[in-house]
């Protein structure tokens, strides 16, 4: 084989390795939707359902801080009950308690995992990112519907929501009160 070919052959394989590493991101999202994988939720739902009060199912609620995050975070109420097709809501509650303003993004997850696929937000805090002022407290809904569709042996559910500082990556601008003051 001369050198000319493998070096050919090399350049070809580098950028066909290097297609596929963008590649794996879209397929790893696809993959984790269609199969419920890593919690991944149904997302936004635009379709409506009637209710059904003959069956019911626990939601329960579950708010985490990733490490580097100070600030206090936690669900009104631990569980809830909910028929599904039905729409519900549940208010979370952010407390940034340092001297800093900083910025957040919480991101959700659904167990148990083949249950993702029938939980529909149609309301988050998760779709966008939080800035809270020092001492600055904020209340957050999610609104959602447990899909009329979901498996009869699924009876309990888990949302879990993981805060993330993001403060380095997207600093907080300064209200517009603090601004005009300089």
């Amino acid at each position: 084989m001369s050198l000319n070919r493998l070096v050919t052959r090399l350049l070809l394989l580098t950028a066909v390795m290097f297609a596929f590493g963008f590649a794996l991101v879209p397929i790893y999202d696809v993959m984790c939707r269609a199969f419920g994988i890593n919690g991944k939720t149904g997302g936004q739902y635009e379709g409506s359902q009637v209710s059904d009060p003959s069956r019911a199912v626990r939601v329960q609620f579950m708010s985490t801080n990733a490490g580097d995050m100070s600030w206090e975070f936690h669900a009104t109420a631990d569980q809830i009950q909910v028929n599904p097709g039905a729409v519900n809501q549940m208010v979370f509650v952010a407390r940034n308690p340092t001297s800093k303003p900083m910025s957040a993004q919480a991101v959700p997850s659904i167990t148990p995992a083949e249950a993702a696929a029938y939980f529909h937000k149609t309301e988050c805090f998760c779709f966008t990112q939080q800035v809270l002022q020092p001492g600055e407290r904020i209340e957050m809904p999610v609104r959602f519907i447990v899909d009329r569709d979901l498996p009869g042996s699924v009876k309990h559910l888990t949302l879990a929501y993981t805060l993330f500082d993001i403060t380095a990556r997207h600093p907080p601008v300064a209200p517009a009160a603090t601004q005009a003051a300089r």
